[in-house]
């Protein structure tokens, strides 16, 4: 199979020139982690002749009432409607979400494989708990290979429930290295706090659609801890080995949501196929009339783990304690291409396409 090189120069003041190499592929594995319950908009579909049969069993859920229960409700505090975020998102077109690709960077150093090989592991280590085969040539119509909706809600859960780890504890260390050492950071904290925010947005999204029981919560609890201190020691030992990590990681995440979309597509999630996005979703990416479906809500979170993606692939080609953070920067000639908190990849980045065999 070909596959599409890309590849990134980085231009920022004070930054040695550096390269992203990108190298878009096929699909990767993608993981399953039990099921959950669903909300009463998922689990009705509308097609009237055809309703989604929750399991019985329900391993993930802990609550005995149906009733989907509400997260994070707004403050009860009489004079005050709602808390504003200093963190607005940026406004993506439909035609940015449609050009995010399943792509790769190949590895090209000791911390680079160190990195590829941690998620590989974990990944391997996911699949194999949970049970999930992806289909081979032929294989696809396999009911063990299907995936329902319920079972990629709840590999988004915890996924997103995870996620939001390594820009926080990133974010963390650089502020006290920032306070410890009494010099500034160049912008790096707030783009790797903000990454944290969105990922926790992406995780408050879903638990809208669907309710995580007392099995999913000692899974998450028990993998954030695990990843929360692992994360934390690494990126005191060597920040650019846990960046391009979380770039890895990212990739995956890309895999997993155009999986889904394909899926959804392909007409294999029919209780998605008109399921309108979370009222929380609509005010977040700003989401127009019109552009309000599920399969709308999974664009933009597939353009999100683009963005970090790219962000933190191009974060592990920096100096960590002497170059400025090109996502927040201002530039002396904003004619020229230049990073930006956008998904705009193609043209502002300058990437190259070329076949490679």
């Amino acid at each position: 199979m070909s596959s599409i090189a890309v590849t990134m120069p980085l231009r920022a003041a004070s930054i040695p020139k550096s390269h992203l190499q990108l190298t878009l592929r096929g699909y990767a594995n993608a993981t399953a982690t039990p099921g959950l319950r669903c909300s009463r908009p998922l689990l009705a579909c509308n097609n009237n002749n055809h309703r989604f049969q929750a399991n019985t069993k329900r391993y993930i859920s802990s609550t005995p009432q149906r009733q989907i229960k509400e997260y994070f409700p707004p403050p009860k505090a009489p004079h005050i409607t709602e808390v504003e975020t200093a963190w607005v998102h940026p406004i993506y077109s439909e035609e940015q979400m449609h050009n995010v690709e399943i792509a790769h960077r190949d590895a090209k150093t000791w911390s680079d494989w160190v990195a590829l090989g941690t998620v590989r592991v974990l990944r391997w280590g996911m699949d194999l708990l949970s049970g999930y085969k992806h289909p081979k040539p032929g294989q696809e119509s396999n009911t063990k290979f299907q995936m329902t909706e319920q079972k990629w809600l709840t590999r988004f859960i915890f996924l997103e429930s995870v996620a939001g780890v390594p820009g926080m504890v990133g974010g963390m260390l650089r502020h006290l290295r920032s306070l410890r050492r009494m010099k500034r950071d160049n912008g790096w904290i707030e783009t790797l706090l903000e990454e944290a925010y969105n990922e926790r947005m992406h995780l408050l999204t879903f638990l809208k659609l669907a309710e995580p029981g007392w099995f999913m919560r000692l899974m998450v609890l028990g993998a954030q801890g695990v990843f929360f201190n692992g994360f934390f020691l690494s990126y005191l030992v060597s920040p650019r080995t846990c960046h391009r990590f979380v770039g890895y990681l990212e990739e995956e995440a890309v895999i997993t949501y155009t999986r889904a979309l394909k899926d959804l597509e392909t007409g294999k999630l029919p209780d998605w196929e008109k399921l309108e996005a979370p009222e929380i979703a609509v005010q977040y990416w700003n989401m127009p009339e019109g552009h309000r479906t599920m399969k709308d809500l999974l664009l933009y979170i597939r353009a999100d783990e683009a963005k970090h993606r790219e962000v933190n692939h191009t974060l592990g080609n920096l100096k960590h304690n002497l170059d400025p953070n090109p996502y927040a920067a201002k530039y002396k000639d904003p004619s020229k291409p230049h990073p930006t908190k956008g998904i705009e990849i193609m043209k502002p980045l300058g990437w190259e396409r070329k076949e490679v065999i």
